[in-house]
């Protein structure tokens, strides 16, 4: 019998076909997942999926919020490494682009507008949003205390479009990977001490 013609039930049918999902993303675009791949590489039947999604875009949401807790997951983890603030943003923005270089389909994911559509993200989405925009805010708090709320708002999304525009580049081959610690050491050296 092969793999896809298997029952579809499953131990833990969300966690297999998602992790399933990841690993397929992690070679191919979202846009060339099928949740008939997705059920082959899981080891259930091609209905399976179904069962749980429903459709192949409630997958690619599931996905994309898993992707976004990974990347918020690995910027945390650098802010926590310690040192002064300076030091913790370029660390945040190091992680940033790392997360999208090394997952670049994951990466492309989680902005993907049809997936999670700009100001209509879903809820597990938007607190994901949510937790990496407070990072952002809690290091331009630190580092620009006399800006007011209007200013510290204009910092941090000039600082992540900065960081994003990098990450853009390097995964589209038009800025080499090594390029980006000196570009994000010459930002962070920017701001006050």
């Amino acid at each position: 019998m092969s793999r896809s013609a298997a029952p579809y039930h499953h131990g833990n049918l969300a966690e297999a076909l998602e992790t399933a999902a990841r690993e397929l993303l992690e070679r191919h675009s979202a846009a060339e997942l099928s949740l008939r791949e997705v059920a082959r590489q899981a080891g259930v039947s091609h209905n399976a999926p179904y069962h749980h999604y429903g459709d192949r875009a409630s997958l690619l949401k599931s996905l994309a919020a898993r992707s976004m807790a990974e990347l918020v997951e690995a910027q945390q983890r650098a802010a926590d490494a310690g040192g002064d603030t300076r030091g913790r943003l370029l660390a945040v923005g190091l992680a940033y682009v790392e997360y999208a270089v090394e997952h670049t389909h994951a990466f492309a994911l989680i902005y993907d507008p049809e997936v999670c559509v700009p100001g209509d993200p879903s809820s597990s989405m938007a607190e994901l949003i949510d937790a990496n925009h407070a990072l952002l805010a809690e290091l331009v708090a630190e580092l620009w205390p006399q800006a007011d709320e209007a200013g510290q708002a204009a910092h941090a999304a000039a600082l992540w479009s900065t960081v994003h525009g990098l990450a853009q580049l390097v995964t589209a081959g038009h800025l080499p990977r090594e390029a980006v610690a000196p570009a994000l050491a010459t930002l962070s050296a920017s701001a006050p001490a």
